[in-house]
């Protein structure tokens, strides 16, 4: 993709986003949105169906997006889709441990979709770059497995847990509730002795939010970062509410998720992460050659 100015640019904000063995740009003059590939190596994924599941399957997977130009592979061993079963730590290590000893020397920053601090600690130690964790680091034990690495970390928001999130969500103003829960996380993580430049911010699109919800933090996405001053992560692909606002079913909203990824960049994101890494790159070279 050809680099650009965007409008988004914040001279105040880091220029890099850390991720362990990486300084990815997220806030230079050249830098681009940045795109995160979902790997689910799950038998239960809402979107894909488990059909990268077996390990060989999931490594075919994550060469295909590298060859389509992903930026950062996210590895997610857990569903989290509204009424998912918890897994346990057991269960989730051996699901993801493998892709990550497998992937880690392919050129990419990894990433692990996690709450678990046992998960966390394993994954660091086997060379992940990146926690993406829907539980905001809340969960007893991950601030000390994260705070004493380089690894980058994905703070997310989330009302209640994916059990019980989509059951009657509510809030007085979401969006300022939404940056207060980000902020206080951001805060705490600091407060751990976690570098600045180490640290992204995701507004949960989906999780605990009804389609008002998911909307009004859409539109809201450029004053949520510069609120915060960090790289903000988009994850709208294939969800519910793109079903709702087109009224297609999940495998028909590829228009959809390229529209919200699109959405997304254009009110300020860093990062949108996405199942359909060919598609997103191709209309992101499209949006950026139109902001030059």
């Amino acid at each position: 993709m050809s680099s650009h100015i965007s409008d988004s640019f914040n001279p105040d904000m880091q220029q890099y986003f850390q991720c362990g063995r990486y300084r990815l740009p997220v806030n230079t003059p050249q830098a681009r949105p940045l795109v995160m590939g979902i790997l689910n190596v799950t038998p239960d994924s809402f979107s894909d169906g488990g059909r990268f599941h077996a390990l060989e399957f999931a490594l075919s997977h994550a060469e295909q997006m590298i060859a389509d130009g992903v930026d950062i592979i996210d590895i997610g061993g857990e569903s989290s889709r509204p009424g998912s079963p918890a897994l346990s730590l057991e269960e989730e290590l051996d699901r993801v441990m493998p892709a990550i000893y497998a992937l880690r020397d392919c050129g990419k920053p990894l990433s692990i979709d996690t709450y678990k601090p046992g998960v966390m600690r394993e994954a660091i130690a086997a060379g992940a770059d990146l926690i993406n964790d829907i539980n905001g680091f809340r969960a007893s034990g991950a601030l000390e497995a994260v705070s004493d690495s380089d690894c980058g970390l994905c703070v997310m928001h989330m009302q209640a847990d994916p059990q019980t999130m989509q059951f009657k969500p509510e809030y007085q103003d979401v969006v300022a509730e939404v940056s207060a829960f980000l902020s206080e996380r951001v805060t705490v993580l600091e407060q751990a002795g976690v570098a600045r430049n180490r640290i992204s911010i995701d507004p949960g699109f989906g999780f605990g939010k009804t389609l008002a919800h998911n909307v009004a933090l859409l539109q809201s996405i450029g004053d949520i970062q510069r609120k915060l001053d960090l790289p903000l992560l988009a994850g709208m692909s294939r969800k519910s509410m793109l079903g709702e606002l087109t009224g297609k079913p999940l495998e028909r909203r590829l228009a959809a998720s390229l529209a919200a990824a699109l959405a997304a960049v254009a009110q300020g994101a860093k990062i949108v992460r996405v199942h359909d890494v060919a598609e997103t790159v191709d209309a992101l070279a499209v949006w950026q050659a139109a902001q030059q």
